[in-house]
């Protein structure tokens, strides 16, 4: 039997490289898992990879009530319950001084990243089982910051005290609460922040952030859906209220 063996997971940004990354770890370890996204055939596609009778996917974008919580009745008609949330779901925004960022990209960062996280909470957690699993997104930026980040670093920042809050208001029902904050990562998500912030090619942009990681390089998406399957399971039993850096040293 595997470590999440009868379990059920929703996953919000589903058909993105660390939500697919996690889908597979999760159902390697017997997991049933629900890919949460905009992109239907992202999503079709992680299905038919993962198999029909271990995955299955919903359409819904997390900035709105009734579409996220449609996808959550949904997941409960087909399996009965939610074992572990991964609130993934994410927009980069764009990189400008704060004096000169826009409004409206402003708003819509903090939409997808701090009212989508509220949503897919408020509609999943009456429904995850005890002792279940809850792991948030956030980003190395959201323990620090950089010039030009100011939506996606306050977004993520926010992330952090949705999850303190929840950590504390779940915690009798033995449910965990934590962010992960991964620095970059080799996919194309970051790949494209990174020529926006240098103007350069994306192999120079990627040299250039590599130098500002002790480790020296980017995160296979692999490496953090082994924290976010850290976070699912039982091994991680009385962690609750954490913010998990996975950035190779570049927040110290």
């Amino acid at each position: 039997m595997g470590r999440l063996s009868g379990k059920v997971a929703f996953i919000t940004g589903g058909e993105g490289s660390v939500g697919m990354a996690t889908a597979r770890r999760f159902t390697a370890e017997d997991a049933r898992v629900v890919l949460a996204g905009v992109d239907e055939d992202g999503l079709r596609a992680g299905v038919a990879e993962l198999g029909a009778d271990v995955a299955s996917h919903v359409v819904a974008d997390v900035t709105d009530a009734a579409q996220v919580a449609a996808g959550v009745q949904a997941t409960m008609d087909r399996h009965g319950g939610i074992d572990v949330v991964f609130s993934n779901a994410g927009i980069s925004g764009v990189v400008a001084p704060l004096t000169d960022y826009p409004d409206d990209v402003f708003d819509r960062v903090l939409a997808v990243h701090v009212r989508g996280t509220f949503l897919v909470c408020k509609h999943t957690i009456p429904v995850v089982r005890a002792g279940g699993s809850v792991i948030i997104t956030s980003s190395v930026v959201g323990l620090t910051a950089a010039p030009g980040s100011c939506a996606y670093a306050t977004a993520k920042h926010a992330q952090v005290g949705l999850m303190r809050t929840l950590a504390r208001e779940t915690a009798a029902r033995g449910i965990r609460v934590n962010t992960i904050h991964p620095g970059p990562i080799d996919n194309e998500f970051q790949h494209a922040i990174e020529m926006a912030v240098t103007g350069a090619t994306r192999e120079e942009a990627a040299k250039v952030f590599d130098a500002r990681i002790p480790f020296g390089r980017h995160a296979d998406p692999d490496e953090v859906a082994r924290v976010v399957l850290f976070l699912a399971g039982e091994e991680s039993s009385f962690i609750t209220g954490g913010t998990i850096p996975i950035d190779g040293g570049m927040g110290i």
